[in-house]
């Protein structure tokens, strides 16, 4: 059970529900995370612009695995279980990617710079060095696009603490950190 009261829709902070109406709408329901976060309108608010801005910039799978990745460092089940549930049913990746993503690597060798590097951000808190920034560039990625990398670490580091605080109810198939291969 959360540790956080997490209202209904209907019950959700007035200021919120535009915002969780929309999530409703384009996926049908509001997951539990969207209407933990909302009960708090100006983090809902903050969450959802950065959300926004970041999903026009990296490809769906990248920021799929990048999510795996960080949700895997910072051992968050709810995160974990949502991109993995998103990894395969909107990024269309293997259950073996998604494995991999885990664990800071893919099969692709392009996407394998960008999640190890996600990885090593996480678990160092942004102290690499730069040879790791050289690595991510030999693998075609830009200074804006390692940016773009940096800020979805801080975009699912976010949604993973505060899940982990609040102990958010799993609401997508369960995906567990300890659970490692």
């Amino acid at each position: 059970m959360s540790l956080i009261d997490i209202p209904t829709l209907e019950n959700s902070a007035a200021d919120s529900r535009p915002v969780l109406e929309a999530v409703n709408r384009q996926l049908g329901s509001v997951p539990n995370l969207f209407r933990l976060i909302g009960v708090s309108p100006a983090a809902l608010q903050a969450y959802s612009g950065f959300n926004a801005a970041l999903s026009g910039t990296l490809d769906v799978k990248t920021r799929e695995r990048i999510a795996l990745a960080v949700a895997q460092v910072n051992r968050c089940d709810y995160c974990l279980s949502a991109h993995a549930y998103l990894g395969l049913n909107l990024a269309k990746l293997s259950q073996e990617e998604i494995s991999r993503n885990r664990l800071g690597t893919s099969d692709d060798s392009k996407a394998a710079a960008a999640v190890s590097f996600a990885a090593l951000v996480a678990g160092e808190r942004g102290h690499v060095n730069p040879s790791h920034l050289e690595a991510v560039r030999a693998a075609g990625f830009s200074d804006a696009q390692i940016i773009e990398i940096v800020a979805l670490v801080a975009e699912n580091t976010f949604t993973n603490y505060l899940n982990e605080v609040a102990r958010t109810d799993i609401d997508f198939p369960v995906v567990r950190a300890a659970d490692v291969f």
